[in-house]
Parts: structure tokens; sequence; C-alpha cells
């Protein structure tokens, strides 16, 4: 088994103009300065920004360019995500390009990140593809990884290294940071995650190996990241154990039959999840009708609270 090497880029995005130029642009200096590289990674929603008005049918023009650089350079090539128009319905998809220029598979995002990306169909399928000789990965997008079961499901679908582009801008970067190493180690498997900068995100792309220890972590600003991974350690990892200690990969598939995953039924009820209420965004509104409810609960207490000078009676 041949080590293998990715780079993942991490660059600025428009919300306004087309990154596409400048996405071309980033490819040819890393195959330039690394000529080594087999797989190049960008972030989430890199090709055209955050905004579901740049949404387009796929196949498209974008998919087509990427394909003539991923054929030129004969490398593997995982080009962000777009919004994808289809039918009455928006999604997150990414493409899969082999070193042939060919589509190899394309990946629709489970967990759109509601509800802040409203107007945003969730994906139904996960995605898993095999590089001959190296490895199978996985496609995961940016707030699939907070759903522990889709990181699961792939590495229980055979996945060693999992390709997930991100596009966090948001406080919670350093929550995500964690998660990555949580979901790299628990899973055992390598966790190439791809930030992008301004309108793309905050930066801080990560790369983890099967222990959960961090490969390399970027700052916030623009940067090719060139590694070459060694497929081997997942493989040591789910044979021997995390630091030859805990195989959580093995434990989880000995008890997976067991009644201790009931809630993952469709008829389990669940009624405190169901007592949280709707997904909504936090609003002002609901900071004022708590504080109306806090100024009635300290009132009913006032009216029942009965003081003679200093005395309480």
């Amino acid at each position: 088994m041949k080590p293998f090497a990715i780079a993942g880029i991490q660059m600025k995005v428009s919300a306004i103009t087309s990154n596409v130029e400048m996405m071309k642009l980033k490819i040819d200096i890393t195959m330039n300065l690394y000529p080594w590289i087999e797989m190049i990674v960008f972030s989430e929603l890199c090709a055209f920004g955050p905004l579901t008005h740049a949404a387009q049918f796929i196949p498209n023009n974008f998919e087509a360019e990427m394909q003539a650089k991923a054929k030129k350079y004969g490398i593997w090539l995982l080009p962000g995500s777009i919004f994808e128009k289809s039918e009455e319905k928006i999604y997150n998809t990414a493409s899969v390009i082999n070193p042939q220029g060919e589509i190899v598979t394309r990946y629709r995002k489970m967990f759109p990140f509601y509800p802040y990306e409203a107007g945003v169909s969730a994906g139904e399928e996960y995605c898993v593809f095999d590089v001959p000789d190296v490895a199978r990965f996985g496609v995961s997008i940016c707030y699939d990884m907070w759903f522990p079961e889709t990181i699961r499901t792939l590495a229980a679908k055979g996945a060693e290294v999992i390709l997930h582009p991100t596009m966090t801008g948001t406080i919670d970067r350093e929550i995500e940071l964690s998660i990555v190493r949580a979901m790299a180690s628990i899973n055992q498997c390598y966790l190439f995650d791809v930030n992008g900068l301004d309108t793309g995100g905050c930066g801080r792309s990560i790369v983890c190996g099967p222990d959960g220890r961090i490969l390399h972590q970027s700052e916030g600003t623009e940067e090719i990241i060139p590694l070459e991974l060694n497929i081997e350690r997942a493989k040591r990892s789910r044979e021997l154990g995390i630091l030859r200690l805990g195989q959580p990969l093995k434990s989880f598939r000995d008890r997976i039959n067991s009644k201790v995953f009931d809630i993952y039924k469709s008829e389990v009820v669940t009624p405190y999840l169901d007592s949280l209420g709707p997904l909504i965004k936090p609003t002002r509104l609901d900071t004022i009708a708590e504080l109306k409810i806090k100024e009635n609960q300290l009132e009913q207490l006032a009216s029942t609270t009965h003081y003679k000078g200093d005395d309480k009676l």
C-alpha cells in the first residue's frame, strides 16, 4: 500500500464574482510547486461563494473546466462544492473527478446548516469511492460532521480517508477543530478538513490522522497544504487499536445489532427531543419574550411575599 499525496487549497472566496479562474491558477501553482501531489481538495462553495442565487444545473462549464485540469495533471480533484439546481430544489453538491478527467461520483450535503442555510435541500446518499491500490475515500461537507453518524457510516463503508470541504466563518470554528480530531480518532481514519477565507470562511483548515493527532493546522491566510498520507497507519489503527489501545470500530461492529441503539429505530418515540420545539433562527424577540416571562415570575413572587419593616412575614 503506497503513500498518497493530497493538497488542500485554503483560498479567499468572493460572494460577488466567480472564483473559478483563481481556483484554476491555484491548481497550476500547486502542481508546479509540488508535482508529486496526487489529489487536490478545495473548500465548500469555493467556486461561486455562499449565496444560493449562484445555483446552477449540473453538469456545467465549471465542472468541465475542473475535469480538464484533473486530466491535464493526472490528479484526483474535489473542487469544493457548488449550489446545484435540480428540478425545484437546491442542493450543496461536491463532484469527485479522477485523473482521466471523469466524474466518479457526486455528493449532496446531508445536513444543510439549518436554520441559516435556508432553502437548501438535504441529500440522501453517502459518498465513498476507491482510489485504486491506495484506499477507499469518503466525502462529507461542513455541518455533516456535527452528526457523528455521518462519519461513522463512511467508516463503516470502508473509508480510510474522509475529505471534508467546509465553509466556516463563524465563532464556532474552535469547536469544529475539536470535532475533526474526535471524528478522526473515533473512526480511526484520516480527516482532511479544508476551510476557505473571507466570505468562504475564517481559514484554520486542519488535517488529522487516525489517532486524532493534528498533522497540520493552518492559520487565517491563503495556503497550499501538501501532505503525504501513509494509509497504512489507518489500517494498523483499525487492526491493533488507537495507540495500540481502544478499537472503537470493532467494538461498534460487535454491538451494532444490540438493543443499545434503539434510538435509531423508526418506531422509537422521543418525547424529550420533540419537546425542544421547532428548528428556528434565534431572534431578539425570543430574548424579549424570555425577559417578559422572568418579569412575570418576579411579579408573582412579589405578590405572594409580604414584608413589614425589615421583617419577612
